[in-house]
């Protein structure tokens, strides 16, 4: 039952792209060639096809990786540096570098589960694909939903384009850099544009990671009771927590403990074309692929960059 309830999940995907984008003149008309980079390109729609066909894939990933979900046995395994590693993952991995490979045979890939990369050979690179194939494993391993897809393209260091697709409800988060930054969310097949929300009134609200917290947030927290009447914070796994403050949900997420590149490119890209930004703790803009190894800074994603906050957060200097 599975397996035919997965295989007609794929067969439905494909059929709706087809008709929502396959036959459709305007991004026929505008599809970027392969391997070629796309904002150097006049105008937003090419980026907007790449960014529809990025889609695509993401939600063909999430029916792979919903057809290990519904299984008993997840094929859980533990990798080097001690974090889960699913059959799910290695599903996605697979088919999400199989696709873009095809697609754009030029364009490097960095993906979470490849194989190590050396700097040597990344730092030659203006322009790569950064994928996790399936963030929040732990989440997806306790089964509460909050795992997503996450596929990036890199140019220069900058996330310019990005999609964050939630399998367990058909939610994706989109964003692209281009004459105009444009960012969506796609519910029940209706798209819905998203920006950051403006600071006002005496109430925050601040989105924290389940699993991350520590003395480094409790002190960012207690500077930022100062300034407000009401702080609220909101919990959520993976890089949902960007993506709520894109969407307006939220105000800030202090981010005060490690991550890797390939966990945040995607969702920043939908911050950055919502209009907010994402900064280490020095208010230096976060950037990929500049170094040897393939940590992040410790990081704030705001929602409201004309709000004061490297003045209000300079009694707080964490990492």
């Amino acid at each position: 039952m599975a397996v035919a309830f997965i295989v007609s999940r794929v067969t439905i995907l494909i059929s709706w792209f087809e008709r929502s984008v396959g036959n459709n003149e305007y991004f026929q008309e505008c599809s970027p060639s392969p391997g070629r980079p796309f904002s150097n390109k006049p105008g937003s729609n090419y980026m907007q096809a790449l960014v529809t066909e990025l889609s695509h894939i993401a939600r063909l990933a999430g029916a792979a990786i919903l057809e290990v979900y519904e299984q008993q046995d997840h094929g859980v395994e533990t990798k080097d540096d001690d974090s889960p590693l699913t059959a799910a993952d290695l599903a996605s991995h697979r088919l999400i570098v199989g696709e873009l490979t095809r697609l754009y045979p030029d364009i490097p890939v960095l993906s979470e589960e490849s194989t190590a990369i050396s700097w040597e050979e990344r730092s030659t690179w203006n322009q790569y694909f950064l994928i996790d194939p399936l963030d929040g494993t732990k989440e997806f391993i306790s089964r509460n939903g909050e795992f997503t897809v996450n596929i990036a393209l890199i140019e220069q260091g900058d996330p310019t384009a990005g999609v964050v697709f939630v399998p367990v409800k058909n939610i994706l988060y989109a964003g692209f850099q281009g004459d105009v930054p444009t960012a969506y969310v796609e519910r029940e097949r209706s798209v819905t544009p998203i920006k950051t929300r403006a600071v006002s009134g005496d109430k925050l609200t601040i989105v924290a990671s389940r699993r991350h917290g520590g003395d480094a947030l409790a002190g960012v927290m207690a500077v930022l009771e100062q300034e407000f009447t009401v702080v609220e914070t909101l919990n959520m796994g993976s890089s949902l927590k960007l993506c709520l403050v894109a969407e307006g949900y939220a105000d800030f997420y202090p981010r005060l403990a490690p991550t890797s590149e390939w966990d945040t490119a995607a969702a920043h890209a939908v911050v950055l074309a919502a209009g907010g930004k994402v900064v280490d703790t020095r208010f230096e803009p976060l950037r990929y692929n500049t170094k040897a190894d393939l940590l992040n800074p410790f990081f704030y994603v705001i929602g409201d960059p004309a709000w004061p906050w490297e003045s209000v957060l300079a009694k707080v200097r964490p990492g």
